[in-house]
């Protein structure tokens, strides 16, 4: 229960949907962004060279399972910063938690798409896909999991 609820006093977002929506929406994007700066900056720097690349294990390790974490944190923190009154609905709970790593999924394949280095094959996309699957569930995971307490 809430302070709102317990003194009777409306929510500072409880007429605004979109408002409670779009300051999750730039928490996740905030969250994600420094996220992965900080993981091609430093982690990519320090662990995936090109020698530990060559094996699919390595890249598994090295490359996905950090872009997981950070798509993780993205969703439990959008869906932490959803407002109260707007959680009890499901599509807005989760719109709030998931569009923000999915736009930036398709943001991703559309800006390397024309790349004449990027070739996106099948199992890139589907790697890539199955990547932002598994940091949205466990990012929301999380964050039920937080509610929970």
């Amino acid at each position: 229960m809430s302070y709102y609820q317990n003194y009777g006093a409306p929510a500072p977002d409880a007429g605004r949907p979109i408002f409670a929506l779009m300051k999750a929406w730039a928490a996740g994007l905030i969250v994600l962004l420094i996220a992965s700066y900080l993981q091609t900056s430093y982690f990519y720097g320090t662990f995936a060279t090109p020698e530990r690349l060559e094996s699919f294990s390595n890249v598994l390790w090295l490359i996905h399972l950090p872009n997981a974490v950070c798509i993780a944190l993205s969703v439990w923190v959008s869906a932490r910063v959803h407002a109260e009154p707007h959680r009890e609905s499901a599509v807005q709970h989760m719109s709030a938690a998931f569009v923000v790593p999915v736009a930036a999924q398709i943001v991703a394949f559309v800006l390397t798409a024309g790349l004449p280095y990027r070739d996106l094959g099948a199992l890139s996309v589907l790697m890539s896909v199955a990547v932002l699957v598994v940091g949205c569930v466990a990012g929301y995971a999380a964050e039920r999991l937080r509610e929970q307490d």
